[in-house]
């Protein structure tokens, strides 16, 4: 695999201190395309942090997730502790040497992970012909991620049928489809060769509660759950995840106002001279006019934008937390 075609994650604080250190504090990370408004979860009875997690815990957890996701069968949904112990363990569980295709640019820790477990992986730019010759794994991002692209339910299902038919899997993380829940294979879940990623911390902005789904064919959730081994989810993140994909309102609110900031966002950066590629409602991928350092500028102003070595001038940055922040983005483009 060409290793400048995975993005890499966004940086480091730390790091940035030391590069930029006459920087305005507080430092402010607007690399990730997690929540900057979470979700306030429930008090929590202090019996979950001294007992190991329950069987009624983890169905909890398990109905709400299935009507959240729109899951039929109860045996094709696993809970994880974060979607990466997934990524990482999902290409042990096919035997070495698959034909692996990454639809990218995209995230870039799926390559390696498969690079890991001895399969074959190269990158596509957009999705095969059902018609034509297959991968044994096809795997997209969507909506993907640094660009928002997004893929057509309606043409993905005849991919997944002919996959299947050929023994093949199709891999779709959807760890920011809950921004767009039409978007999702989910009510899918179960059939032969499919295989689904969902996120918790993204939407919910808890991406330190490490809580991640596999959605697949029964036999492959018991392989994965084997892997992971017991009590593999923490209670308090069994508890907060299940009250929270319960919270319909909440979701469907937040679901609007995050649009509504990116709207603002989006304005913001073509008032100031960027050029946004494409968005979801949680990060934008802009481009900076031609000679402009846009790294290092806002570096100096204390903001902390992701950058990809691989594609100079484009820049991923999610939303600003407050209308304070808003403002010292706006000074910092414009400066």
């Amino acid at each position: 695999m060409d290793g400048a075609s995975a993005q890499p994650h966004g940086g480091d604080l730390g790091v940035m201190s030391a590069l930029f250190p006459d920087a305005p504090r507080p430092w402010i990370d607007l690399s990730t395309g997690i929540n900057p408004w979470p979700y306030n979860p429930p008090p929590l009875e202090p019996a979950l942090w001294t007992r190991l997690p329950s069987a009624a815990d983890e169905a909890a957890l398990k109905r709400a997730a299935m009507v959240a996701y729109g899951v039929a069968d109860p045996d094709a949904i696993l809970a994880a502790p974060g979607s990466q112990v997934l990524i990482s363990g999902l290409p042990f569980l096919r035997p070495a040497g698959a034909d692996v295709a990454i639809v990218g640019p995209t995230y870039g820790e799926h390559g390696p992970a498969w690079l890991r477990a001895r399969h074959r992986v190269r990158m596509i730019t957009d999705l095969p012909d059902p018609a034509g010759p297959l991968p044994d794994v096809l795997l997209l991002v969507n909506p993907n991620n640094p660009d928002g692209r997004t893929h057509d339910p309606v043409r993905l299902r005849p991919l997944l049928s002919e996959i299947a038919r050929r023994g093949g899997w199709m891999l779709v993380d959807e760890a920011f489809c809950d921004l767009r829940p039409d978007l999702s294979l989910a009510p899918l879940a179960g059939q032969p060769g499919l295989l689904i990623l969902r996120s918790f911390g993204k939407f919910f902005g808890l991406a330190g509660l490490r809580l991640g789904f596999l959605l697949a064919q029964p036999s492959l959730v018991r392989a994965m759950a084997a892997r992971l081994g017991p009590w593999a989810v923490a209670g308090p993140a069994l508890r907060i995840g299940a009250v929270a994909l319960s919270d319909t309102p909440w979701q469907t609110a937040t679901r609007q106002y995050l649009s509504h900031a990116m709207d603002k966002t989006l304005s913001l950066y073509r008032k100031t001279g960027m050029e946004p590629v494409g968005s979801t409602g949680l990060y934008a991928l802009i481009r900076a006019p031609a000679g402009r350092d846009l790294f290092h500028g806002m570096g100096r102003a204390g903001m902390l934008i992701r950058a990809f070595a691989d594609r100079p001038g484009l820049f991923r940055l999610g939303l600003t937390p407050d209308s304070v922040v808003f403002r010292r983005l706006e000074s910092a483009l414009t400066a």
